[in-house]
């Protein structure tokens, strides 16, 4: 085992071409050229993506998750895109830096932190997942079958290094107050996971964790941005470090679960539901302003140098599972605005569906 390094992910929404489809060239060059500005300082190595109209830093360095000056240089290099986004006209420029100022780290600010605090084996792969359109809860469906159901994951019943289990952290999401977890054993309390995971819009996982040695397994950026700027602001467009292979499931068995394109909250005005489509890295957004999508790159990791990416998402295979998904996703597009089509009304990113509805039910008149 190497000394502690840590892995950050950071990922915001900072101006889009045309609307909700990708950031332009010049945006993605300027958080780079401000990210490159730390190599040799605050950080080890790192790499710029992009998933949607989102932009992903991937860094590692040694100074711990939350780590101050790690979170300050990817909120200063989003206010730099920011800068030219707002220079270009770009769509929604700045819109997930929803403070004025830094303040610590960039939790509770608008932007998507995932982090894995570890020490690093002797190969350290690991794969990035980055979605748009969608919530921390799209998770809780595809990290559950890969570390608690051996339908997906295999190793629970071929590896012995699996075979105590995982330990699921779930966070209340609708909690306003601090950060309300709930730890649970799989494979011993797999009921009373679920019955938190299946409402993916109160409960998320948080983490993951081996049983066999207590390492941390996965980390995902569950937080909800209502309770941030005090009203709904919009769908969180999550990430997640997944740590793979060893003590942990295969790649494969990691990466299995998304063949579903199970149905989650996002789609256009982050107010309907759509299925969730594996796409390959540096995708854009297009139909309906969706579907709702993930990327995933794997990487290897060695003495906090980063090798890859290699799209998992980029093999025939998951050619075949976005046509699945496509016609699931046109599917549901038909219904409209009817019944489970949309989301509940507490869930509606826009106002004015619930202010109509206010003024509607003042024209009720009780029949006696």
């Amino acid at each position: 085992m190497g000394q502690n390094m840590t892995i950050s992910a950071i990922k915001a929404d900072i101006g889009s071409i045309g609307g909700h489809i990708r950031p332009s060239p010049a945006l993605l060059a300027a958080v780079d050229a401000h990210v490159k500005k730390s190599i040799g300082k605050t950080l080890i190595d790192y790499r710029i993506s992009f998933t949607g109209d989102d932009v992903c830093i991937l860094c590692t360095h040694k100074l711990g998750r939350l780590a101050e000056e790690v979170h300050r240089m990817a909120w200063d290099a989003f206010v730099e895109g920011t800068k030219v986004a707002k220079s270009e006209g770009l769509y929604g420029a700045g819109q997930d830096l929803l403070k004025d100022a830094f303040s610590g780290n960039v939790k509770g600010l608008g932007p998507a932190v995932a982090e894995l605090e570890i020490a690093e084996r002797p190969n350290e792969p690991f794969v990035l997942f980055a979605a748009d359109k969608t919530d921390p809860g799209a998770y809780n469906l595809p990290f559950y079958l890969a570390f608690a159901d051996p339908m997906h994951c295999s190793g629970l019943m071929l590896a012995p290094a699996m075979s105590k289990g995982f330990r699921f952290k779930i966070m209340d999401m609708n909690h306003t107050h601090g950060d309300r977890l709930i730890e649970l054993n799989a494979p011993e309390e797999i009921y009373d996971i679920v019955t938190l995971l299946r409402d993916n819009e109160r409960f998320g996982i948080e983490s993951i964790y081996s049983r066999g040695n207590g390492d941390i397994a996965a980390s995902v950026s569950t937080t909800r941005l209502h309770n941030i700027a005090g009203k709904y602001t919009g769908k969180d467009d999550p990430i997640a470090l997944i740590r793979v292979q060893g003590l942990f499931p295969a790649t494969g068995e990691v990466l299995s679960p998304f063949a579903i394109g199970h149905f989650v909250a996002g789609f256009m005005r982050g107010s309907h539901t759509g299925p969730l489509m594996p796409v390959k890295a540096n995708s854009s957004i297009s139909f309906f302003d969706g579907p709702p999508i993930v990327s995933a790159q794997a990487f290897c990791v060695h003495e906090g140098r980063l090798v890859g990416p290699a799209d998992a998402f980029d093999h025939p295979q998951w050619d075949y599972v976005r046509q699945r998904v496509a016609q699931k996703a046109l599917d549901i597009r038909a219904q409209g605005f009817s019944g489970s089509a949309m989301l509940e009304y507490s869930e509606l990113e826009y106002g004015g569906i619930v202010e109509r509805m206010e003024r509607l039910d003042k024209k009720f008149q009780v029949k006696e």
